[in-house]
């Protein structure tokens, strides 16, 4: 049975266009990238908001084509693997859970480390849209391999993989994740905004 791809994405409240346009396919060309491209997008990354200006996150990155990329690759799950070799550079995101607070010299236990980490992936995907590329963050890694991979300390928690890539041909995935090839709708807003107080279950 083929799912039909849903009607074209139209805001309903002005946004910028890279808002919906943005999406996350699993169907990449292949192509190189050069690594000042992809700097461009840690450039957006690094103008993210965080509290106390701490900026937690950390980005473990290898570009297709080098012994890094494979290394990277072979620490997520198969089926991740299956679509994220043909990717143009791989990374992992990750947050710092200790923080220093202003005027002080302690280390102390982040309580925002997450959030703050996620705006960052936020605005680097977005980067990725205006330049042309896309970008999939991906939960389906196994954690003891990429730590292993990466050399993460217990300091660091990490969030995400990433792929980073541009458009492939959707006949190149499986028939399950070919069906999915396509921008998702999205829930209109008052699904989740609320004015004073959260709606009563």
């Amino acid at each position: 049975m083929t799912t039909s791809p849903p009607p074209p994405r139209i805001a309903d409240h002005t946004v910028a266009q890279t808002h919906i346009d943005r999406w996350s396919p699993r169907a990449f060309d292949g192509s190189s990238i050069s690594e000042g491209l992809l700097f461009s997008l840690f450039e957006a990354a690094r103008w993210a908001p965080s509290a106390f200006n701490a900026q937690p996150w950390r980005f473990v990155y290898a570009l297709r084509d080098t012994p890094d990329f494979e290394g990277l690759l072979a620490s997520l799950l198969p089926m991740n693997q299956g679509w994220a070799r043909h990717a143009s550079a791989l990374m992992y995101v990750l947050s710092d859970k200790l923080v220093t607070l202003p005027g002080q010299s302690d280390l102390i236990p982040s309580t925002t480390a997450s959030f703050d980490t996620g705006s960052a992936w936020g605005a680097l995907a977005h980067q990725a849209t205006t330049l042309g590329l896309h970008t999939h963050a991906m939960a389906g890694f196994d954690r003891v391999l990429a730590t292993q991979q990466i050399g993460n300390s217990s300091r660091y928690h990490i969030e995400a993989a990433i792929a980073v890539g541009r458009l492939g041909d959707p006949q190149s995935l499986p028939d399950m994740l070919r069906e999915r090839e396509f921008p998702s709708p999205r829930r209109p807003v008052s699904a989740f905004a609320f004015a004073g107080t959260l709606p009563q279950d």
